[in-house]
């Protein structure tokens, strides 16, 4: 058995309201939606929060997982290596967004876990639908404050 997790972030403005939206599938065809929206945020931090919301909620541990998104920011940070040298040199440089990237890292230590590119609003299906959720969820009302962004600007 194996999971997928489609991802996709969006923000209204960069910063702006944004939001995030994950898919989970699994071989035996369980489908679980999720998403959420943030009253001030960025377009990064809302592509990778949809990845570590979409592997929050995995319930079986031990499976694979295949993350895919079409965000290189994301891709490319753990595919290359990038984030093991910014933890490493304890995100010397100003390097953004330490808080969600220290949580994505935390959850990734008891997974296995496999990054695939897509490119956006190109035909993959899931990942339009994962665009549907976040651009919804950024445009609903009661939005969430992420406090990671807002903390940073005082």
């Amino acid at each position: 058995m194996h999971i997928k997790l489609y991802t996709d972030g969006s923000s209204r403005g960069n910063p702006g309201p944004g939001g995030y939206g994950a898919i989970l599938m699994t071989d035996q065809n369980h489908y679980k939606e999720i998403y959420g929206g943030y009253r001030l945020t960025t377009n990064n931090r809302m592509e990778l929060l949809a990845v570590i919301e979409g592997l929050k909620a995995v319930k079986n541990k031990s499976l694979p997982i295949t993350v895919y998104s079409d965000s290189k920011y994301v891709v490319d940070a753990i595919s290359k290596g990038w984030l093991a040298k910014w933890i490493n040199t304890q995100f010397a440089g100003g390097k953004k967004n330490k808080d969600l990237w220290l949580a994505y890292h935390e959850l990734s230590l008891k997974l296995k876990i496999n990054f695939v590119w897509v490119k956006g609003h190109a035909e993959n299906h899931y990942n339009n639908r994962c665009d549907e959720l976040a651009t919804t969820a950024a445009a609903g009302k009661n939005l969430l404050i992420d406090n990671g962004y807002e903390e940073g600007l005082k």
